[in-house]
């Protein structure tokens, strides 16, 4: 006879497809849920990459979320949204769907309202969530309905000005807001600043959560406890905290509960069914291990926020092929150390993005040398002209997908006032997995109408030390956009070169075409034009252009005078971008020359398994730009000879 008590019990997680699913489980039948899902999340993360810490950290407390409020009714708002995969588990999106995250024709990384009616409101940068959810709270006061609004924020979204912006709206916006705070003390790397040593200091103060306990406790034990707890805190407002201190949040008027164990799914669920029904802003303190149920993402947070493939025993990363070049974030990182430690004046900053841009070098070898400020992209650039007008040499290092949200201080703080702020942007171009809220598509659109800036991109690692060298050297604003992963393994020069402002460098001379290319576009440009020479039998020259602002047009204009066709290739949306630069160059010269240009659509750029394939999506793999130019030229060939008749 088998004894049925040993037997495995049936898996839980196929048996998910929507929020009532969840509610129809037993409290008793969750943990075996939670680490059905813990499981699912390790394989399918070491095999495609993803931010496996921050969701093995929220497994609890999703599912306690999914018992507690029911989406799409009730909308839930992740900050970020790279803790989203429990969520998109929970919300039908499980299966093949999520075993190809990240990749071609699978779920996003992040939250999208086009991907599912459960995301509410869509992200990929930090910060986003209580503004947006007091605007959907607001939104129903408006309209009279009664559903719940629950921003789900992690301690370092506390970093972001737009939340502390959105923090001090809360009671003049709205009466009924639940705000969650997820609290496992890192964002991307390390927190941060006073605010992190605050949250750390309530969530350890054993005599203030005791008084709170005890306190709220006595008031609770009345019958009409909820009514009893609201005399409690007009009792707590009137005595000025004279018995018990007050948390920063409840002097912005928010209703403060915690901490609470974030890995106790019974405490959640209770605490949470208490604030579903607080008539006042209500925020809930959760305390979360971040990579809990993975050792190697417990003990290495940062490595495992947002990881590429692992072994999923050992945590180990997948090897590069032998001979891999290094990163170009490495050989910035490394370069900028070389500089740093012959100039005392010349520093680097991050905003929590240490390892990503490669700072993470400079703090380990020159750390007095090193800030990172937190999520915080606007006081990072404020930060960085500061600095510059004591003498500084100030190497701001933010994703281009990033830079974007320190705009006005860009215009208004650097350039207006002409400081020397090196700007390296990561990521310029497609960061194919994360998707559009990562993609660097706009940044040379948004930088070439900056007066005062000039904007630069290397074909190559060792061009990107010369431009560093030459930002640093240039006392004025100055802008180097390079792409995500591997380099070219172009050997770097001892003695970096200083490069003449506004001059590119013709790598291939030619008289039929002439393609001016930038970056990455540099080598499918050489490649091309050998092509088109052997099996067109065309004369087809290679610029690499290197400055975008200011444009060579001394060069342009002489190749404009005596060579049918340009071309620009560019890994950036086509739409203001180094093609527009060069077409305004031509249309004030008043030249007539045929232009062909080539870059990314007016589109936003889904996520996809790399680069080529959302290239072959949008007719920009190297054969579909040769048939482009080949079929350009033929045409203008055709109207050369109508034309002559």
């Amino acid at each position: 006879m088998n004894d049925s008590s040993s037997a495995t019990p049936p898996r839980l997680l196929g048996t998910i497809h929507g929020p009532a699913d969840v509610k129809a489980l037993t409290p008793a039948q969750l943990p075996q849920l939670a680490q059905e899902i813990r499981d699912e999340l390790i394989a399918v993360t070491a095999k495609n990459g993803g931010h496996i810490g921050p969701n093995l950290g929220v497994v609890e407390l999703t599912l306690a979320l999914h018992r507690v409020f029911s989406t799409p009714e009730d909308q839930l708002v992740f900050d970020v949204a790279h803790q989203g995969y429990v969520h998109k588990l929970l919300t039908g999106r499980g299966g093949e769907f999520f075993r190809k995250l990240r990749s071609t024709g699978g779920a996003s990384g992040f939250l999208c309202r086009a991907e599912s009616p459960h995301d509410s409101f869509g992200a990929g940068h930090a910060g986003t969530a209580l503004s947006a959810a007091l605007g959907m709270a607001t939104a129903r006061d408006l309209h009279g309905s009664s559903e719940h609004v629950v921003a789900i924020c992690g301690d370092a979204a506390f970093t972001c000005g737009i939340t502390l912006e959105a923090l001090n709206n809360v009671v003049s916006s709205t009466k009924r807001l639940i705000v969650i705070l997820n609290d496992n003390e890192w964002s991307i790397a390390k927190n941060v600043g006073a605010i992190s040593r605050y949250l750390n200091r309530l969530s350890t103060n054993s005599t203030y959560n005791k008084l709170h306990h005890d306190v709220e406790a006595f008031f609770k034990s009345f019958p009409a406890g909820v009514e009893m707890n609201r005399v409690y805190h007009k009792w707590k407002r009137e005595t000025k905290d004279f018995f018990v201190e007050s948390s920063l949040f409840e002097k912005f008027g928010l209703r403060y509960i915690g901490p609470v164990d974030g890995h106790n799914l019974d405490a959640l669920v209770k605490n949470l069914e208490f604030a579903k029904h607080c008539d006042v802003p209500v925020l809930v303190h959760v305390l979360t291990k971040k990579g809990k149920g993975l050792e190697a993402a417990v003990n290495s947070p940062e490595k495992f926020h947002g990881a590429s493939p692992f072994d999923p025993v050992t945590g180990e990363s997948r090897k590069s092929a032998p001979g891999t070049p290094p990163n170009y974030q490495d050989v910035f990182g490394h370069a900028l150390v070389r500089f740093a430690k012959a100039d005392p004046n010349i520093v680097g900053i991050t905003g929590a993005m240490p390892s990503g841009t490669g700072l993470s070098h400079l703090a380990a070898e020159v750390p007095r040398q090193f800030f990172d400020v937190g999520i915080a992209e606007e006081h990072a650039v404020l930060f960085a002209a500061g600095l510059a007008t004591k003498g500084i040499k100030p190497v701001c290092a933010i994703y281009s997908t990033f830079l974007q949200r320190a705009y006005d201080p860009i215009i208004h703080d650097v350039a207006l006032q002409n400081l020397p702020v090196t700007f390296c942007m990561d990521r310029a171009g497609l960061s194919p997995n994360d998707g559009p809220t990562h993609h660097g598509l706009f940044d040379l659109a948004y930088l070439r109408c900056v007066p005062n800036a000039t904007v630069m991109q290397p074909r190559d690692e060792d061009e990107l030390v010369d431009m560093l060298h030459t930002g640093l050297n240039l006392g004025s604003p100055a802008f180097i956009r390079y792409p995500r992963g591997a380099g070219l393994g172009v050997k770097i020069k001892d003695a970096p070169a200083l490069l003449p402002i506004g001059h590119a460098e013709v790598l291939r001379e030619g008289s039929n075409i002439m393609i001016w290319a930038l970056g990455p576009m540099i080598q499918d440009a050489l490649a091309l034009a050998a092509r088109l020479e052997t099996e067109e039998n065309l004369s087809v020259g290679v610029v690499n252009a290197r400055f975008v602002k200011p444009l060579d047009r001394t060069l342009l204009l002489s190749h404009a005078a005596c060579i049918p066709l340009l071309v620009t290739m560019e890994d950036h949306v086509i739409t203001g971008g180094f093609g527009s630069a060069v077409l305004e160059v031509l249309q004030e010269a008043d030249c007539p020359v045929a232009l062909e240009r080539i870059g990314w659509p007016d589109k936003f750029i889904e996520h996809g398994s790399n680069v080529e394939t959302l290239r072959a999506a949008y007719g920009l793999a190297p054969d579909d730009i040769y048939r482009r130019i080949l079929g350009r030229w033929r045409n203008l060939s055709t109207e050369r000879v109508e034309a002559d008749v």
